[in-house]
């Protein structure tokens, strides 16, 4: 299973950064968020060889512009795209999102399957309400986030009740109880993250520096 990461505030060389996230699921052909504008996503795209009309479905964590500026990527899928939003998306992004010919639009509620193998844990949080993906590997689950505003361990503990967490790659916010990650073995701290350096001083063995261009193999 490849993860590509497409958009985040850190980049590889040859490749453009940008304020937001968004992470490819390779093999099923998922793309998750979509950073905060179509342009810079579209060239990291290119640079990774990633086709536009090879996605089939597309899920966006919270309604924040660092996490669904580059939607209009929707104008360069040429099939059908199902697009899962947490219920409490705001009627007019999801007005637009109906305006693609394309587009299925999926309102996420509580923990589904979306895919094989893949799962949304449904929206979670109070304030800003988010889902996070988990992905289906041989090592056991990995979990995809943009923000991680719900808190990530209420994320993890969500998560955790469809099987043994391998890792976690995305945004952890200010998410600092950070010997309880210590029990993973891939830790990918990305985008809005506060704390790092520290993780990756931490963690030398399970974690990886997060950056544009990057591919992360489980």
């Amino acid at each position: 299973m490849k993860l590509k990461i497409l958009y985040d505030n850190n980049a590889l060389k040859g490749f453009r950064r940008g304020y937001g996230f968004s992470c490819l699921v390779e093999e099923k052909q998922t793309l998750f968020d979509t950073g905060g504008d179509v342009a810079t996503l579209l060239y990291n795209m290119r640079k990774f060889g990633v086709d536009p009309r090879d996605i089939s479905r597309i899920v966006l964590s919270h309604e924040h512009g660092d996490h669904t500026g580059g939607i209009q990527i929707l104008e360069h899928c040429n099939r059908q795209v199902d697009v899962y939003v947490p219920k409490s998306f705001s009627s007019r992004l999801k007005n637009r999102l109906a305006l693609y010919p394309n587009v299925t639009l999926k309102q996420v509620d509580g923990p589904q399957q979306i895919y094989e193998g893949i799962l949304t844990t449904g929206e979670l949080g109070r304030i800003t309400k988010e889902q996070s993906l988990t992905v289906k590997t041989g090592k056991g689950l990995t979990l995809i986030t943009g923000c991680a505003h719900p808190g990530l361990e209420d994320i993890l503990q969500v998560a955790s009740k469809s099987g043994e967490i391998f890792g976690v790659i995305g945004g952890f916010h200010g998410f600092d109880e950070l010997e309880k990650l210590r029990r993973l073995r891939l830790i990918v701290p990305c985008h809005c993250t506060t704390y790092k350096e520290r993780i990756l001083s931490l963690y030398p063995q399970s974690s990886i520096k997060c950056s544009v261009g990057g591919i992360i193999e489980i």
